[in-house]
């Protein structure tokens, strides 16, 4: 059996290898290294594959919502709701802005922003909403994007850990993630589903005149070159990610399908198993399954991590604290509702290895040990 990792992103590669190497010898010989062909083919087969009406490619993942941010013209004080357990990008970009970041509960089976602490924390200062599809699972957005209309409130969906899951509403068409909302946004690090060998990042848009102002933004508040017409940032994904990304992106689907096919194996192996929960799948959303991510009960989470790594599995905590109990937002949040299950999840959940390359022996192995701690 191969050692376990978390993540193999050199498995991955050795499939791909070929695509990638032709692809970067055409970068080098034609010289455009930034916002070449090669990002503007990316941009436009993401688009095509997520029915959006416009992505725009920028530096990374946290890029990507600050500049959404910006494009939506709020000012200092504005409130912007968004989960209290999602990594600290989520929200760090609110206060870097000067905004205000207003943290609100998550559904306790699923992790996602519970839409009713999301519309209880609406006030008159509350702009917008940022719903974080966290783990691989698409939140209820049918429910978020009607409170949000209610309110007159910009939706920007954290879409980072969920390309290409989707949403079904009970009645209406299925969309995927990150298409849903006024933006969305996506991270491509390494490690993510569509994931790049380095840092990158993208928006996704449906409106004409906001995907212009977004490019601007990202593109120092330019739409010809030298002469800017809004404050903007430096944020661009160079032409090498794109040719990792293009030959990523015509097998996302099968990469999501070995994802969803090794939890279902998990599943299978741990559904009874009385000291942990497997994950919950909300009946409208695909999960893409970024993580395989338990709960561990009767406060035995750490024991079980560090049981795991004595036996060579790797696992992570993710989030121990979250964003409301962080230092450093400590000075600009100024409210914080009632987080009962956000408090609970921090102690309990554990996530597994999981990837496109994960061997049954591998997931039998794993989950023989889990069961050995527990038995």
């Amino acid at each position: 059996m191969q050692k376990i990792q978390m993540v193999d992103l050199i498995g991955q590669y050795r499939e791909i290898s070929h695509l990638i190497g032709d692809g970067l010898h055409q970068v080098i010989e034609s010289a455009a290294f930034i916002n070449g062909p090669e990002v503007k083919s990316f941009e436009k087969n993401l688009a095509d594959y997520l029915q959006a009406g416009e992505v725009v490619a920028c530096g990374n993942g946290t890029d990507a919502l600050q500049i959404a941010l910006m494009a939506l013209g709020l000012k200092p004080g504005d409130e912007v709701i968004v989960p209290s357990f999602t990594y600290v990008a989520s929200a760090e970009v609110i206060a870097l802005l000067g905004l205000t970041p207003v943290p609100v509960d998550i559904h306790v089976d699923y992790f996602n922003m519970c839409p009713k602490s999301f519309e209880a924390a609406i006030s008159d200062r509350t702009k917008a909403v940022i719903p974080v599809h966290l783990f691989g699972q698409t939140c209820k957005m049918d429910k978020i994007m009607a409170i949000a209309r209610e309110h007159d409130l910009f939706v920007v969906e954290d879409n980072a850990q969920s390309i290409g899951g989707s949403f079904q509403p009970q009645q209406g068409q299925k969309r995927k993630a990150g298409s849903i909302g006024h933006i969305g946004t996506t991270s491509f690090y390494p490690s993510k589903n569509l994931g790049c060998y380095g840092d990158g990042g993208a928006l996704i848009c449906n409106d004409p005149d906001l995907s212009k102002k977004i490019r601007m933004i990202a593109n120092h508040g330019q739409s010809k070159r030298y002469y800017h017409d809004i404050i903007g940032v430096n944020s661009r994904l160079d032409s090498f990610q794109a040719v990792v990304l293009n030959a990523k992106l015509n097998k996302l689907d099968s990469y999501i399908q070995a994802r969803q096919e090794a939890a279902a194996k998990y599943d299978e192996q741990l559904k009874e198993l009385s000291g942990i929960q497997i994950p919950g799948r909300a009946k409208d959303t695909d999960h893409v399954f970024h993580q395989y991510t338990i709960k561990v009960k009767d406060g035995k989470r750490d024991a079980l991590q560090t049981y795991l790594s004595e036996n060579d599995i790797p696992s992570m905590i993710y989030y121990p604290v979250a964003i409301h109990e962080q230092k450093a937002f400590q000075a600009s949040i100024q409210r914080v509702p009632d987080l009962k299950n956000t408090n609970i999840i921090t102690t309990e959940v554990l996530s597994l290895p999981m990837h496109t390359e994960l061997g049954d022996d591998q997931i039998g192995y794993i989950t023989d040990k889990i069961k050995s701690f527990f038995l």
